[in-house]
């Protein structure tokens, strides 16, 4: 994109700083920025959370007045088949279930693993992966107790995020492209599987028609017409797509027969509209300069997209969708879909030459404007660029992850950084807090979740595998 193409971005400043870089940041400028005002919507705020306490015991800080209790740990908790709890926690849901709850959890592992989703008949996918990437579920007291867990899924690859359904089910993405060889894989993979958590029923068969990619997280529309689906994929970068579905057609809780059909609905891939009405080709060509502004969003026909020789965003030209690095997490809300871009380094191909680095990037669709807006932005970060050594502080994050949306609105990011990784409150337009930080290692944090009630927040560590039930007055700050 050339400098004069650039103009469809109303002259924005190259280096406009945002929210997100500063805990306790006031709302941007909107610059030049001029939506319309039907496109506009009200997003929640929340409290400033207050700094974190370290843990004596070395693993999870906490703000004042929270509290953590484990509730499964790879190789040491115990599936009730006997075989000790996988590794790599990942996407995580956690569904009502009366006096208790239940989680359906990914477990992102890409190969034959002794810590792996152990193959349980009735669960399988391909045989041929052995015990490698898959789901558990979980059963779970309001204390965050486990109560048991057990197989959900199995013989899938590199289970990375996903999204629950209206119906009480989990959707788990393959985040790879791998395809049959014969042996260790004896079918094709990189699908969207859905997962039940009741113990009884299993249907490992791929939802086709949602395409085969490097997935990581879904969303279904309010209208249960439509489901939104993130590509963390590079070479080129991936790609955030839209499934639609038959005119008057409605999903539920047996559309996984439907969905099974490669050509059942349509698949489409974004493209964000810039004023001369065309593709912008890539997120890293928009800053905080356009915080909160709405773009128009068109939606482009995906020619094969089972990917049978050509990656499906590979089937595209950058003048026709809208790449991004690492589009990662997505959750659905009432009013629309947020969706993360992970972040974009410069002196890498992760972004065009004349594109902005940052450190993360959220979005919200809007399903019935079917405009997007960039609701949080973190700008380059040189604490960030200087890797895992970099002193940790509680105030400047990079690479935000997995994404939720609390009881009360907000956002929960996961951050996935070369600093110390933290869990964060965002409110979109606004700062950005830490709400909790990796004491233990350098891993990730993923999948977190709120139990619907607000009363308790799970998230993982990926390594080694560790699910936390967090609790403490979560209503103060963010009700």
């Amino acid at each position: 994109m050339s400098l004069a193409r650039r103009s469809v971005l109303r002259g924005a400043a190259v280096g406009a700083t945002g929210v997100g870089f500063a805990a306790v940041g006031a709302i941007p400028s909107l610059a030049e920025a001029t939506p319309a005002d039907e496109a506009r919507r009200p997003f929640p705020t929340h409290r400033p959370f207050p700094p974190l306490m370290d843990d004596p015991k070395g693993v999870l800080a906490l703000p004042p007045g929270f509290k953590y209790t484990v509730v499964t740990h790879a190789g040491q908790t115990k599936l009730k088949s006997g075989q000790p709890t996988p590794a790599l926690h990942d996407g995580t849901a956690a569904f009502d279930a009366g006096k208790n709850y239940t989680l359906i959890q990914n477990h992102e592992i890409g190969g034959n693993d002794p810590l792996g989703v152990p193959q349980i008949p009735g669960t399988v996918y391909d045989s041929g992966v052995g015990s490698a990437g898959g789901c558990t579920v979980i059963s779970v007291d309001k204390n965050g107790k486990n109560l048991g867990e057990w197989v959900g899924i199995s013989g899938t690859l590199t289970n990375c995020a996903g999204g629950p359904t209206p119906w009480g089910t989990w959707l788990t993405c393959e985040e790879t492209e791998s395809k049959a060889n014969g042996t260790t894989r004896l079918k094709d993979h990189g699908y969207v599987f859905e997962v039940w958590g009741d113990g009884k029923t299993a249907n490992p068969i791929p939802l086709k028609a949602l395409g085969r990619n490097a997935h990581e997280a879904v969303a279904i529309d309010r209208d249960k017409a439509h489901i939104y689906l993130s590509e963390d994929a590079s070479g080129p970068n991936g790609l955030f797509y839209r499934w639609r579905a038959p005119s008057g057609y409605r999903l539920g809780s047996k559309s996984y027969k439907d969905l099974a059909n490669v050509n059942f609905g349509t698949l489409e891939a974004m493209a964000i509209l810039g004023d001369d009405g065309k593709p912008i080709p890539d997120v890293a060509y928009l800053t905080s300069a356009q915080l909160l502004r709405p773009f128009r969003v068109a939606w482009v026909k995906v020619p094969d997209r089972d990917a049978a020789t050509v990656s499906t965003r590979k089937q595209f030209t950058d003048d026709q969708v809208t790449r991004g690095k690492k589009f990662e997490g997505v959750w659905g809300t009432h009013d629309g879909v947020y969706v993360v871009n992970s972040f974009a380094k410069m002196g890498t191909t992760d972004i065009p030459a004349d594109g902005v680095p940052h450190e993360g990037m959220i979005w919200f669709y809007n399903y019935k404007a079917q405009t997007i807006q960039l609701v949080t932005y973190f700008p380059a970060n040189p604490a960030a660029m200087q890797g895992a050594t970099a002193k940790y502080d509680d105030f400047n994050f990079d690479a935000p992850d997995n994404v939720t949306v609390t009881p009360w609105g907000s956002l929960i990011l996961a951050e996935d950084g070369l600093q110390s990784s933290h869990v964060l409150s965002s409110t979109p337009g606004g700062p950005t807090y830490a709400i909790a930080r990796n004491q233990l290692n350098d891993s990730e944090f993923t999948g977190p979740t709120f139990s619907d009630d607000g009363k308790v927040l799970f998230v993982n560590l990926q390594t080694p595998g560790i699910t936390f039930a967090i609790t403490g007055p979560w209503r103060d700050y963010l009700g």
